[in-house]
């Protein structure tokens, strides 16, 4: 999908909101990335509601992205480095529904761009499991509560960001180093 300004959207589910959007945030090219639901069947569903599994709905972020800078590929092989792509309803201590690995394609191109990346992936065993990931049609986001918006960034010094996040930024810096914005968080 192209906005105005010519940026596309990604729709992007790989666990806690919270540990993928800080790494998109600090990525050039990207506009912004917005901690929300997608995927369920209820509309505007309550972070609670989610994290019961009442509504089908996955945690995702939604990233706008300058396509002149950077490509919906180069996302993805950000998604998948940054996630385990081959745990279904789970990423690290975190189960459910909610922390499904999940793309939710915004036209063909994404589509089929989402499904060659699993396919090449899997392919060259990236990774020791066969990738989960599901690739849905983008229905509808819901923009997460606004104290789940760039959490990380507002606190740093929480148990959840010093064990889970800090360790995915320091790795997401180490690789892509050279991608990153100028004022990307940095980790603690």
């Amino acid at each position: 999908m192209v906005n105005k300004g010519g940026n596309e959207v990604a729709t992007l589910g790989g666990g806690c909101f919270w540990c993928l959007e800080p790494v998109f945030d600090g990525l050039e090219g990207v506009e912004r990335a917005v901690s929300g639901y997608a995927g369920g069947s209820v509309e505007n569903p309550s972070y609670q509601q989610v994290v019961r599994g009442d509504t089908g709905h996955a945690e995702v972020v939604q990233v706008t992205f300058d396509p002149n800078t950077i490509s919906f590929r180069e996302i993805l092989e950000v998604f998948f480095a940054m996630h385990d792509p081959t745990t279904p309803n789970r990423q690290g201590a975190d189960t459910g529904p909610q922390y499904r690995s999940l793309i939710l394609y915004h036209g063909p191109e994404q589509e089929s761009a989402a499904a060659a990346m699993i396919e090449q992936l899997d392919s060259e065993g990236a990774f020791r499991d066969p990738i989960v990931t599901e690739i849905r049609p983008f229905e509808a986001f819901y923009e997460a509560e606004e104290y789940h918006q760039n959490y990380y960034e507002k606190n740093p010094n929480a148990g959840y960001c010093l064990a889970v996040i800090a360790p995915k930024m320091q790795k997401f810096q180490k690789r892509y180093g050279e991608r990153l914005k100028e004022r990307a968080p940095a980790p603690n």
